[in-house]
């Protein structure tokens, strides 16, 4: 896929990783940061990307 890159997105409490998505590099220079939720954490929290 061209422009789109895979990330993985962290929990900002426990640090587990969750979720991995696709994010397109070109148009989204910055981090991305999305409320999911947490099945070890058992709630919605903070995901960030990470590197």
């Amino acid at each position: 896929m061209k422009g789109k890159n895979r990330v993985i997105l962290t929990c900002t409490e426990c640090l587990s990783r969750n979720y991995s998505v696709y994010k397109n590099k070109e148009k989204s220079t910055e981090r991305l940061q999305l409320m999911k939720y947490c099945p070890k954490c058992n709630k919605h929290t903070l995901h960030k990307e990470t590197k």
